[in-house]
């Protein structure tokens, strides 16, 4: 007996057509309470090339977030049979990367597919230019880079955004020419969106017209704009003179010559040094002002006493610091993402910093006893608004298109937070920083006041109660040279920050 699932014998059976590989059946969203896609419906076989034209505001970059996932529709279908790499209008290279380290992103955080960073970045032109940061690099080379990343992805699927609409026209006509090469060797099923009615029918196998939200027509495009209109007549003889355009070229911001203004700091200091010194000698009383050279003689004497304090001082400072800016980072932090967080919060931040230090350290004494802990808590108090506010502002100042790519390369929080918001906030973490670390060290001052703890604020409180001038004024000075010191380091590790950044 047969089987009814069998074909008869002596027929041939008939090949099951391949589903597509993006389906949208009568998809429908608002966004602002306005219609922007309404009943979409579409298909893209497996391996085409198809090209998205229509006017401006139609809903073009809508359509491609919605096949991505970064947008959910309100209404019908959508089908994704596989994983989309998105490449956006702009290049969306993270500053603080060089061009192998940005196609490098996707593999890093889990979303690496079988092409390495390497051959992405070979594959589009940009091997020789794999150590540059984006702003040594020309638009087009970016764009390169941008493209080079969704390659690296985990992705069959590839939707451009009109990834080329800031490139002028020679060099746009070039990556034209390299995108349909690249679509060729890669096979990637590609959906781009484009204004360029040249573009789309040069590239694509097939064409679908978005207007007023919907999608009225998809022609039939496969070899028809192989030979480009811009071959004959004027055209090619406005291309042969003005030649073949070139995206490569690229572009290194010009080493800042040191500028005289770098030695103001030092004249200043010279200056004030000299006006010490004069005024000193004016009013001829070793007890009310004494010279530079008086107070540097008295260091010297009694250097085996003033440096420990300075250590003691200085430990004190830095622990207090790091545990304030600990603190204040990750209370910043989900307060930055979390808007009722730092409502909830505000009240309580406001009125722990407006509670003065000298208020609070001899209740710590009193809690708390003698020892170095207390100490490192009460400067910790006092340097950790800084960071916290630093950490809030930094935070949410992240440019929202990274948070994009993030979200279309399918980052963890935890990815998002190490590889995206705390590197973009770090200028402004910086800046909180250094003025953290000051009033840390004025924490330490305070507390050694209080608790007669052997550090430079006791050195300064001791030599006031028997009025040695000169050794408050030694100890105040070495206080002043720390503060400059750390001051000093921070502003070096911004510069360098800035530097890698390419400003």
């Amino acid at each position: 007996m047969t089987s009814l699932s069998a074909p008869l014998a002596g027929t041939v059976p008939h090949p099951v057509p391949e589903r597509p590989v993006i389906e949208l059946a009568d998809v429908e969203l608002r966004l602002g309470g306005r219609a922007v896609l309404s009943g979409v419906n579409l298909e893209v076989r497996r391996g085409e090339f198809l090209a998205v034209i229509g006017p401006s505001g139609g809903g073009k970059s809508t359509l491609l977030r919605i096949i991505s996932g970064l947008l959910r529709v309100d209404a019908g279908q959508v089908t994704v049979r596989g994983r989309p790499a998105y490449v956006f209008q702009d290049d969306r290279l993270l500053p603080w990367r060089t061009a192998i380290r940005n196609v490098a992103l996707p593999c890093e955080l889990g979303s690496g597919g079988a092409m390495t960073p390497a051959e992405a970045l070979s594959l589009v032109g940009m091997a020789a230019y794999a150590q540059y940061l984006p702003a040594q690099l020309s638009g087009g080379m970016r764009a390169r880079v941008g493209l080079a990343r969704a390659l690296a992805q985990s992705g069959d699927i590839l939707l451009l955004d009109e990834p080329f609409a800031a490139l002028d026209a020679l060099v746009r006509e070039r990556f034209n020419d390299e995108l349909r090469h690249l679509h060729e060797k890669t096979g990637q099923t590609t959906l781009m969106v484009t204004h360029s009615i040249r573009e789309a029918v040069l590239l694509a196998d097939r064409v679908a017209v978005l207007r007023g939200g919907q999608i009225v027509s998809v022609l039939e495009t496969r070899g028809q704009g192989r030979l480009s209109a811009y071959t004959e007549g004027i055209e090619a003889e406005l291309r042969a003179l003005l030649g073949a355009g070139d995206s490569t070229q690229n572009w290194s911001p010009p080493k800042p010559r040191r500028s005289k203004s770098e030695w103001l700091p030092l004249l200043a200091l010279g200056l004030g040094l000299l006006g010490w010194q004069l005024l000193a000698l004016h009013i001829n009383a070793d007890y009310l002002l004494p010279t530079p050279l008086r107070v540097w003689q008295v260091f010297w004497d009694n250097r085996s006493e003033l440096l420990p304090q300075l250590g003691y001082t200085a430990k004190v400072a830095l622990l207090g610091a790091l545990l304030g800016s600990f603190t204040g980072l990750i209370i910043g932090y989900p307060m930055a993402r979390l808007r009722w967080l730092e409502r909830f919060l505000s009240p309580l931040l406001i009125a722990s910093q407006s509670t003065p230090t000298v208020v609070l350290a001899p209740l710590l004494l009193l809690w708390l006893g003698f020892d170095v802990w207390p100490g490192i808590l009460v400067s910790a108090l006092t340097a950790f608004y800084p960071v916290l506010v630093s950490t809030l502002v930094g935070v949410r100042e992240v440019d929202a298109t990274y948070q994009e790519l993030f979200s279309a390369v399918r980052a963890t929080p935890v990815q998002r937070l190490l590889h995206l918001e705390l590197p973009g906030a770090l200028p402004v973490l910086l800046g909180g920083l250094r003025l953290s670390l000051s009033l840390a060290l004025i924490g330490a001052v305070v507390w050694e006041f209080t608790s007669n703890q052997p550090g430079l604020g006791f050195a300064i409180n001791q030599a006031r109660q028997q009025y040695q001038t000169p050794r408050v004024f030694a100890a105040i000075a070495l206080l002043v040279l720390l503060g400059v010191a750390l001051y000093s380091a921070v502003t070096w590790a911004e510069r360098a920050v800035q530097r890698r950044r390419g400003r």
